[in-house]
């Protein structure tokens, strides 16, 4: 980091062009940070974007290019979880702490509303937040020869799938080394606990708690008696054989951005990343409320744990 860095505190704003009100957003919270004596920065494709569409944003500064990825403090982002994701990878090369600021999207991952706004830029220049980490994977594709071949991470879901729509994969699923099964099927899900309300999700895997240190792997239309879903510790190693066999090809998606072909005889493995992803929380809940709201769980006639008047507070789990 250079000096300027140290005194200079750059925050990035990752916002899609696409909409007006997520325009209106960015021009606020560029406006706001700079008011606070912060700098703001941009994304170039962000940024382009931006100029398009409105005057007043061609002199924020952009991301490696004026500013380096390891000087930024903190990325604010301003749509869904699918913008968060791609704030994930602006970043992943440094520690900044990302902060998702929900523009109508229904999601997880954002932290507050549209309407507080303002609230969550000044939380962000009084650094009044919480960094939670969370367990990303490492994606490595290997050839026959075993020879890595692809490398890259996801916080969701890494997917092998079928590229043909036809056509059936076979594959066979390995932990540390060793095989485990091999079926035909259209995929395999291995996923996070932040991706497991996911694909993992409408693909019938377990919904995980974010604080729970799991992969889960989760087979896709599987033509086998043994393919129910797995949920192995973060110390193994999960592999997905493309075996020989397979008439075509699959293709491995991480987080629905990265992708790469897969010949048979590939090897996809997956295990837990050194570097987890973070994010900053501004009102830490309980996942329970999430889901709830997510899902629009029937929680109707719910008592819950209230105490009697002067008897105290009653253990939240009777």
């Amino acid at each position: 980091m250079n000096d300027d860095a140290r005194v200079r505190r750059h925050i990035l704003v990752v916002a899609h062009a696409l909409r007006d009100d997520t325009v209106d957003a960015a021009d606020r919270v560029v406006r706001a940070l700079r008011a606070a004596g912060a700098t703001p920065v941009l994304a170039a494709d962000d940024r382009a974007e931006l100029v398009a569409a409105r005057a007043g944003f061609d002199d924020v500064a952009a991301l490696g290019t004026d500013v380096a990825v390891e000087d930024i403090e903190l990325a604010i982002v301003l749509g869904g979880d699918g913008t968060i994701l791609r704030a994930a990878e602006l970043v992943r090369e440094g520690t900044a702490p990302v902060l998702g600021i929900n523009m109508g999207h229904v999601g997880f991952l954002a932290e507050i509303d549209k309407d507080d706004m303002d609230e969550a830029v000044r939380r962000v220049i009084d650094r009044a937040y919480e960094v939670e980490e969370r367990l990303a994977l490492q994606v490595r594709v290997k050839n026959a020869q075993d020879e890595v071949i692809y490398e890259t991470w996801a916080l969701n879901e890494a997917t092998v799938e079928k590229a043909s729509r036809e056509r059936m994969l076979e594959v066979v699923i390995e932990v540390d080394g060793r095989p485990l099964s091999s079926f035909g099927c259209d995929g395999v899900v291995v996923s996070t606990p932040t991706g497991s309300t996911a694909y993992n999700f409408s693909a019938g895997g377990p919904v995980i708690w974010p604080s729970v240190q799991a992969i889960a792997v989760i087979p896709l239309s599987a033509h086998a008696l043994f393919a129910r879903p797995l949920v192995v510790g973060p110390e193994h190693a999960v592999a997905i054989e493309v075996l020989e066999r397979t008439n075509g090809i699959g293709v491995l998606w991480c987080d629905g951005r990265r992708s790469h072909d897969l010949p048979p005889g590939a090897r996809v493995v997956v295990r837990r990343s050194r570097r987890p992803v973070r994010l900053a929380r501004l009102h830490p809940a309980a996942f329970t409320d999430r889901l709830v709201r997510k899902f629009r769980l029937p929680v109707e006639g719910w008592r819950g744990p209230t105490a009697p008047a002067g008897r105290g507070t009653k253990d939240p789990a009777s």
